[in-house]
Order: structure tokens, then C-alpha cells, then sequence
């Protein structure tokens, strides 16, 4: 008997990596996505490609054996695969989870088969998947006689992912190209009674934070840097900014600061703390990505935020009473990362920076309270973008 993955999100990183990933594990993926366009390529495509860029040369994957459901038309459909499926994964933006709660639930409350549902969201957001099973178990989407016993239909996992997806070609229709490199770790407690996925390409682990952290505050904390420096300097690409020896030696001090808090928290050997770094810089300075450095920065209210990439480390650092001058600086352009086309965010950053002030900046984006001892030197920082 087949298996079945019921995948929410055509986008890049769903086709691409998580589709891709359970496509080679055997699996039957039936995506789910409420976007017309995408739904009917994938309904009217038997297969697309996912050619994957490393500093080798290329690797062309074909991908197959998939179904496609528009929800937005379809609900009923969507529920019944779930209620059969072994895993459902996401890659729709932290946004969108509690929009893709509600029919997931019905999903879950249908299931009858003994093995409980793998639910794992693959999103670049710490807890994803606790704050997709949050929604899930919402009174407005489960009874709360069922949540009770949710646990015997289903289990939650958290994952970290990590792979670069560069702007793609405009005619690429569902082809992917995407970096070679990937990690994608999952926690295994959740499934010690009946066992995990057999999902090869998945890291299962015992203790997650770990490897969450590090790919945070290593791979997106030196990804935004390279592109609001870029950005701010006129750089078109991410390869481009990380060619400029400046912006390079900046996003190696930055790294420098977040890596000191990795090991000293998570007891990471330097030696191994370090090769990571290594690679990752040789990853967003690799020039067949081109990924272009508004794209890699979009978002920037989000990765401002008190737990993402630069204040989330520099909180840490700065309660320990370390240096966090490179991750201010980066913070910097990242408020300078304003009224940005396509990118709402940024139009909105403009507006809360023009209509507040430094204090209230800080406190609304950053999370932070002035009895913090990162606040003050936020503070700083923000008074200086408003003031040019």
C-alpha cells in the first residue's frame, strides 16, 4: 500500500525541498494550496524538476506521483486525505499556519487508523509546528472533549530547515532550483510509541533547540545581514554584497558574536561551531544562487522581532554582558530597509519609524523593555535611523 503526505503550500521550499524530500522517501504527496495558479500547473503536470546548485555543478531531480487540491473549492477532499495520510507537513509562512488549522483538525478528528498522524511545519519560525497544533486544538476548530484525546490521532513535532531557495526564472512554471546543501532536523519524542517516518532525508533528533538556534542565528542571522548591508550599498545579489570585503568581514563579526553564544549555551565545540560558520559563508557567497538581496530581505518587521535572527541572539549576549556591536549594525540596516517594492513590511517599518518614537520603536518591533540591557543600545540605533 502507498504511502501518503499531505503537503500544505506549492511554493518553492514545498516543491522544492519538503515535496522533493518525501517524493524520494516513497511517498505519494498531495499537495494542498488555495492559490488557483499554482494548483492547476500542478493538476495538469505529471512532473516538474528540482535541479539542485552547489559549488560541484548542477543535479536535475524529477519529481512525480503527486496530487494537487485546491482547499479554498475542495475542503472535504482535503479533509479525507488527511484523515489517511501518515504526515502532513507546511511550508506556508508563520502567518498563515492558523489559516490551514481548521481543516487539519477535521482532518485529525476523522482519523481512524491506529498509527497517529505525523504533523510537522516546516517554517522558519522556532515552535512552528506547537503553534500550529495551538490552532489546531482552538475550541473554534476542535471540540475540547476531542482535544483530550488529540494525542491518540495525532502527533506534533517541531523541524528546523535550512536550505537557500534563490529567486527563480520567470518562466520556470513548477521547476525549482535550489542550493544542494540542506538540513532538515525533527524532533523524535514525540513519536518514542509508534515510531517516526521513515523519511531518510530527516535528522531525527531528542533535543531540537540546538540545531534550531544555531541555524538561526547562524545561517538567517548571516543570510539578512549580507542582504540589508547589500541593499543599503547599492549590491544587487547576496554574492554580490558577500564579495565586498567589508560586508564580508562584517557578516564574520556578526557571526563571531552569535556563535559565542551558541557555544557558550549549547556547549557546541568551537572547532565544530566554527567549520559551521565556514560553511555557511562559502553557502550565500556561492554565485550560481543570485539571490537577490530584497528578496532575501523582505519581511524585515518580522526578522526584527524579539526572538528571530538579530535581537534574539543579541538579548542573550547582551544579559551576559558580551559584545553585540556587529549585530546592532545589522540591525541598522535592517530598519533602513524601508518602503521596499512588493514588500509590505518594509512599507510598514517606514510608517511605525515616521509616526513613533525611538522608544515606542523599539518596544512595538524589537519586544524589548527598558529594563532590558540590550534596550538602551536599541534605542541608540534606532534614534540614528531616525534621524536620517
Amino acid at each position: 500500500m502507498s504511502k501518503t503526505a499531505v503537503h500544505f503550500g506549492g511554493g518553492n521550499i514545498g516543491r522544492g525541498f519538503v515535496a522533493e524530500k518525501l517524493h524520494i522517501a516513497g511517498y505519494e504527496v498531495v499537495f494542498v494550496d488555495v492559490m488557483d495558479s499554482i494548483i492547476d500547473l500542478l493538476q495538469k503536470t505529471k512532473e516538474y524538476t528540482v535541479t539542485e546548485i552547489g559549488t560541484e555543478g548542477e543535479k536535475v531531480n524529477k519529481i512525480t506521483n503527486y496530487r494537487a487540491i485546491n482547499s479554498k473549492y475542495n475542503e472535504k477532499e482535503v479533509i479525507e486525505e488527511i484523515s489517511k495520510a501518515e504526515i502532513v507537513t507546511c511550508a506556508v509562512g508563520p502567518n498563515i499556519l492558523k489559516f490551514i488549522a481548521g481543516v487539519i483538525a477535521k482532518g485529525i478528528d476523522g482519523r481512524t487508523a491506529s498509527k497517529p498522524l505525523a504533523v510537522v511545519a516546516c517554517e522558519n519560525m522556532i515552535g512552528a509546528t506547537d503553534t500550529l497544533a495551538g490552532f489546531i486544538k482552538d475550541p473554534k476548530n476542535t471540540p475540547e472533549d476531542r482535544v483530550k484525546t488529540i494525542d491518540q490521532r495525532a502527533k506534533f513535532a517541531n523541524s528546523a530547515i535550512d536550505r537557500i531557495v534563490p529567486g527563480q526564472d520567470p518562466n520556470a512554471g513548477l521547476n525549482v532550483k535550489i542550493e544542494t546543501f540542506y538540513e532538515w532536523v525533527v524532533d523524535k519524542t514525540p513519536f518514542a510509541e509508534h515510531g517516526h517516518p521513515e523519511i531518510h532525508a530527516i535528522h531525527w533528533v531528542d533535543d531540537l533547540t540546538p540545531y534550531i538556534e544555531r541555524k538561526l542565528f547562524t545561517v538567517n542571522t548571516s543570510h539578512a545581514t549580507a542582504a540589508y548591508y547589500g541593499h543599503v550599498r547599492g549590491k544587487a545579489t547576496v554574492d554580490e554584497a558577500m564579495a565586498d570585503t567589508d560586508i564580508r568581514s562584517i557578516v564574520h563579526d556578526c557571526l563571531a558574536e552569535t556563535s559565542h553564544l551558541i557555544v557558550n549555551k549549547h556547549g557546541i565545540g568551537k572547532h565544530e561551531q566554527k567549520e559551521y560558520v565556514d560553511k555557511i559563508i562559502t553557502r550565500i557567497s556561492n554565485p550560481m544562487l543570485k539571490d537577490i538581496v530584497e528578496r532575501v530581505g523582505r519581511a524585515p518587521l518580522r526578522k526584527l522581532g524579539r526572538k528571530e535572527r538579530f535581537v534574539g541572539p543579541a538579548f542573550e549576549l547582551a544579559e551576559m554582558g558580551a559584545k553585540v556591536d556587529a549585530l546592532l549594525g545589522a540591525m541598522e540596516m535592517a530598519f533602513r530597509f524601508t518602503d521596499v517594492e512588493a514588500d509590505e513590511e518594509s512599507v510598514e517599518l517606514a510608517k511605525i519609524l515616521m509616526e513613533n518614537d525611538a522608544k515606542a520603536v523599539v518596544e512595538k518591533v524589537c519586544g524589548l523593555k527598558e529594563s532590558d540591557k540590550l534596550y538602551p543600545q536599541v534605542l541608540k540605533v534606532v534614534e540614528k535611523v531616525q534621524k536620517n
